[in-house]
């Protein structure tokens, strides 16, 4: 039986849409994220629709409140986790938001960065294959198959729906 976790990834964009909210990863030594760049979200809790779960993820980790978010897409990552648990991913654009950012959280810092830049950033080499997605002007939502093996990408498949 295949019982991923289930998860929300937000990236918030800038009222001008030519920036991001990025969190770098640079806290915990443990963290199977060091060093990277990534969008702000976390792991769905009990009682939560997918909807409250990316508010409360934003809200905690940036402290900003989503007023209009979209659904992008989901990601399905087969053996991403540390142990090579499966993960499934709810992917939202938050275009519209109130308060201002924290500097930093828990995870590491925060910063906005130019989307014509994110390429230059360290982040998960599977990120490259769905972020295009996230960012287009395709308003059907996206639906992807990720499967990780040893903390890199073995396959990439996806469809508009």
């Amino acid at each position: 039986m295949y019982t991923p976790v289930l998860g929300t990834l937000g990236y918030i964009l800038s009222s001008d849409k030519k920036r991001v909210l990025l969190v770098h990863r640079t806290s915990r030594a443990e963290d199977q994220h060091m060093g990277k760049y990534n969008g702000l979200g976390g792991k769905m809790e009990a009682g939560e629709d997918v909807a409250e779960c990316m508010r409360r993820e934003i809200a905690e980790e940036s402290g900003l409140v989503c007023v209009d978010m979209t659904l992008r897409g989901t990601v399905n990552w087969q053996g991403f986790g540390k142990n090579g648990e499966n993960w499934f991913g709810f992917i939202f654009l938050i275009t519209r938001f109130s308060g201002t950012p924290y500097a930093e959280n828990e995870e590491g810092t925060l910063a906005w960065h130019l989307l014509e830049h994110l390429d230059e950033l360290p982040m998960w080499e599977g990120d490259r294959y769905f972020l295009p997605l996230v960012f287009d002007n395709d308003p059907r939502v996206f639906h992807s198959y990720l499967p990780y093996c040893n903390g890199s990408p073995v396959n990439w498949r996806y469809s508009r729906g």
